[in-house]
């Protein structure tokens, strides 16, 4: 299918589409995840992944990628279509803090306003990757299986 939005609902009970997120999702207080749910999945979704990027940021890595990566949560099994706040549940990638799990917003001062999109990814299979995988490392394993994706934007700026 490739990467391409689908009737699959993302939402947060921490923030609305295109708001500001709390401060405690931040990399400046709490750093804890967003609680997220989603409905409406593709027919025959077996599985899914969570991803939160920001494209606003100025950085462009060796491989030619550009952006931050803030969070990859993946081998999510197709009866849950919810995350609580800071979890600790499914199997964690490493962000670009270098980490696995996520950690939020920490945007350059006086850069702007950032966006932040979260991602539920549905996918076609139950996946058992490995701990540890990064954005692109996943997306290229994954892609083959995608069923249909779509995205939930939050913003910040310091």
């Amino acid at each position: 299918m490739g990467f391409a939005l689908s009737n699959i609902q993302l939402k947060s009970s921490a923030f609305e589409n295109y708001s500001l997120l709390p401060s405690k999702y931040s990399n400046e207080a709490e750093d804890l995840s967003p609680a997220l749910s989603w409905e409406n999945p593709p027919a025959d979704t077996k599985g899914y992944a969570i991803i939160c990027y920001d494209p606003d940021a100025p950085i462009v890595t060796p491989n030619g990628t550009y952006g931050f990566v803030h969070w990859v949560l993946y081998n999510i099994p197709a009866d849950v279509t919810e995350l609580t706040e800071a979890t600790d549940k499914f199997t964690q990638g490493t962000n670009n803090y270098g980490n696995t799990g996520y950690n939020g917003p920490l945007p350059p001062e006086g850069h702007g306003l950032h966006h932040y999109y979260f991602w539920v990814l549905a996918l076609d299979n139950e996946t058992d990757l490995k701990p540890g995988l990064t954005l692109w490392e996943l997306l290229k394993i994954i892609e083959p299986n995608l069923l249909g994706m779509n995205r939930l934007i939050g913003t910040y700026q310091r």
